[in-house]
């Protein structure tokens, strides 16, 4: 199965940064593992998204969308499950 390559959007990038050490610990083997397998057990497809998947990580969700075509994943978001689904 071919790689995928993973990026982080800024505003994603903005929201890791700001959570606390031992969180970012858990949640970088996550996204490291996404660009084996894009849709890892427990993931969901979300509704009404664009094309948009979710995995967690704790009471943390992590927010993506898969290229196929391009083997490209995109986190958009990384937020509290409390927050992450506000527009």
């Amino acid at each position: 199965m071919a790689k995928y390559s993973v990026e982080l959007k800024p505003s994603a990038r903005k929201e890791l940064e700001k959570l606390p050490a031992k969180l970012i610990e858990r949640i970088f083997p996550k996204l490291e593992a996404l660009a084996a397998e894009p849709r890892p057990a427990g993931c969901k497809k979300l509704k009404g998204g664009q094309q948009e998947w979710r995995i967690r990580v704790g009471d943390y969700r992590i927010v993506y969308t898969i290229d196929d075509a391009d083997l490209r994943i995109s986190i958009t978001r990384i937020r509290h499950r409390s927050e992450v689904y506000d527009g």
